[in-house]
Parts: C-alpha cells; sequence; structure tokens
C-alpha cells in the first residue's frame, strides 16, 4: 500500500481527523505506518485512547477501500493529498488541513491567486446582479474564484467567473459524485471543465449540518481572501469569514440596502471591523497590490516575468503598445490599431484591472511607470 491510498483509508475511518493523523504522523513516520500499527503501539501515541486506537487497528473491517478505490477509478476524478506539488498551498498553511482531496478538473498552481465569494443561498437580485460582476471582473484578469457550489450568490459567483472565461472551484459539502443542489448539474460540469470541483469527503456523503462548516473552512482556507456578498445574521458565509480571519485572511463585505435583512450579516461585519467595505473588484485589488504590480513594466513585454496573473491576450498587447507614456485619446488608439472600438474598450478593461494603464477624465489612457 502506497501514501496515497493509506490517507484514503484514513480519511474514510469514522472520528479521524487531520489533526489525529498528524500527531500519528509525528510519532510513527508515514501513512501506512499508521495502517501497521496494532493498538498498544497506537496508545502510545498522545491523545491517542483505545476506541481511536481500536478503529484504526481494525480499519480493514470497517472500511472499504478497495470500493472506494474503484469508484475513484470509473468516476475519473484525481486523489490529491499534501506532498503533491497540485495541492494547494496556502491550504496547507491552516491548523487541520485535509488528509485528501477528491478533484475532478485541475488544481493548477496560478490557483495560488484564489478569492472566495460566498453569501446567502436565499438572494436579492442586487446580490446575484453583484457576485456576477465582482467574479466576472476578477476572473477577467486572472484571480480563481473559489466558493462551495449552493444556490444564490455562489451559483452567481461561478457563472460570472465562467461568463469571463477564467477559473473558478467548487469546494462541495458533499461526497463528489453527489449534486447538490440538482439544478446545479450543468454548472457543475462546466466547472470541471474550465476548474475543479474538489471535496474531502468519500464518495456518498451527503450534505448535512456538519459537512457545510467543514466544507467552508477548506473555501476560506485555500484563497487569500473571502468576499461576502450577502448575507444575513443567520448565513453560513459569516463562517466562512470568521474562518478567513482566523486564519490571518483579508475579509471583505458588500454593503446592501439598510432595510433588507438580506445584507444585515455583511453590515455587520463592516461595523464590527470584521471586514472591509467593498464596492468593487478595485477595492479587492488594493489588498492584494503585489499580485498586480503597476510598477514599470520590462521594455519588451513579452519578457516580462512570469508574474501571478499578468498574462495579456493577444489584443490586449496590441493595445498596449498603442498607448503612449503621454496621455493617449481612445480614438487615437482605435485609430491606429485598426480594430473594432468594442474589442479596444475591452482591452482597455482588461488592461486597467491589470494595474498597467490608467484612464484620465475625456477617456484618455496613459501607461502606469
Amino acid at each position: 500500500m502506497d501514501s496515497r491510498e493509506a490517507f484514503i483509508a484514513l480519511n474514510l475511518i469514522s472520528g479521524i481527523g487531520p489533526v489525529t493523523v498528524r500527531k500519528l504522523l509525528e510519532h510513527l513516520g508515514d501513512a501506512p505506518a499508521i495502517l501497521r500499527a496494532g493498538p498498544a503501539q497506537l496508545q502510545r501515541v498522545p491523545g491517542i485512547g483505545p476506541e481511536t486506537a481500536a478503529a484504526i487497528a481494525g480499519w480493514e473491517k470497517s472500511i472499504d477501500l478497495a470500493g472506494e478505490l474503484d469508484r475513484i477509478q470509473k468516476f475519473g476524478c484525481q486523489i490529491v493529498i499534501q506532498s503533491d506539488e497540485n495541492y494547494p498551498e496556502l491550504l496547507k498553511q491552516i491548523y487541520d488541513p485535509p488528509l485528501v482531496l477528491y478533484v475532478k478538473g485541475a488544481l493548477l498552481a496560478k490557483d495560488k491567486n484564489a478569492v472566495a465569494m460566498v453569501g446567502s443561498r436565499l438572494t436579492t437580485h442586487y446580490g446575484v446582479e453583484v457576485a456576477r460582476k465582482l467574479a466576472f471582473q476578477l476572473a477577467y484578469i486572472g484571480v480563481t474564484i473559489v466558493s462551495g457550489g449552493a444556490r444564490g450568490i455562489d451559483t452567481a459567483a461561478h457563472q460570472g467567473a465562467l461568463h469571463a472565461k477564467g477559473r473558478t472551484l467548487a469546494v462541495l459539502g458533499t461526497g463528489i459524485n453527489l449534486i447538490f443542489p440538482s439544478e446545479n448539474a450543468e454548472l457543475f460540469q462546466r466547472i470541471a471543465a474550465q476548474g475543479a470541483l474538489l471535496t474531502q469527503f468519500p464518495f456518498n456523503r451527503k450534505a448535512d449540518k456538519q459537512s457545510f462548516p467543514i466544507r467552508n473552512r477548506l473555501v476560506a482556507g485555500m484563497t487569500l481572501g473571502t468576499v461576502v456578498v450577502e448575507a444575513n445574521l443567520t448565513s453560513g458565509a459569516l463562517i466562512t469569514a470568521r474562518m478567513a480571519n482566523d486564519n490571518g485572511r483579508q475579509v471583505f463585505a458588500v454593503p446592501g440596502r439598510i432595510d433588507s435583512p438580506r445584507s444585515k450579516g455583511c453590515h455587520d461585519l463592516i461595523k464590527n471591523g470584521g471586514a472591509k467595505l467593498c464596492e468593487s473588484a478595485e477595492d479587492i485589488l488594493c489588498e492584494f497590490e503585489y499580485l498586480f504590480p503597476s510598477s514599470k513594466l520590462p521594455s519588451q513585454l513579452h519578457d516580462a516575468p512570469n508574474l501571478p496573473a499578468l498574462s495579456l491576450s493577444e489584443n490586449e498587447t496590441a493595445v498596449y503598445d498603442l498607448i503612449e507614456r503621454d496621455p493617449t485619446p481612445i480614438d487615437d488608439i482605435i485609430r491606429r490599431g485598426g480594430l473594432p472600438p468594442s474589442t479596444v474598450s475591452v482591452a482597455l478593461l482588461g488592461l486597467e484591472m491589470k494595474r498597467l494603464i490608467r484612464q484620465l477624465p475625456g477617456k484618455v489612457f496613459v501607461k502606469n511607470t
């Protein structure tokens, strides 16, 4: 048995979590050694009592590892463990990172530039539109949008990122083979194709009151910051915000109508200092300035270092080259570039969001130096 299979087995044992396994690893060396150990050896590890030792020592009788491995193979997902390069780096930094991640799709290195976007399942039109807009703008410039795949704000955030042809990750509160809510079946397929579905739960684990806070821990743990778009005072999104704060990550909250119960949670976060007020994508990007440097670029744009989220489209590169150090009107850019006005406008928006140019009054643009 290799380490990957051993971690899958440990993840299947009821009552054995990441913190317990970490203690066992410190004393026994690796995951297969834990499963080979007898009850007496296990109980010599501080904090491991008779019941826990018995559960681990008798694992072959209580779990179906062969069946789980078969389900993984047939479903076409991958198992990511902490020693893998694609295990989210930020997630390793929390107190109890998951032993394994079931992943449908792909986790990429650039997903380290990730922002969580969460909120209520019961939304207003305003909340949905704000979530889609913010997610679109962030995903467009290379930020990975992470959410929980639930109804409401989660769904809107995923949709916005997908519409921008950006990356989005859905962290599930169920086994990866279960679609919850059922109406998101097509959305989940699109997320897996353009990002990833992931969960720490084994196959066929149904959603319950315990699984969602566990899911929220991952959402907050694998991201640089969390944006709460719309949430009442009892929303699970506030749990995610608290976990993000506990992990030392930035929290943002979008204000809403003062008479709307759906925004009370966001307003409380802002009033109590638990979140920074967020009115635009710019408010989020300002907190992560180092990801989107506004300093002078190398003389040859194509020779720019592989900075996070700084890749440019062909149109953005063409438009950037047409902007002078002195203020350049949009009409001059369109005339000299021979591109349709709509194409130029989209490229200029992308360059602004990436902090490579800035707009002056009168639709005039200048490079940042």
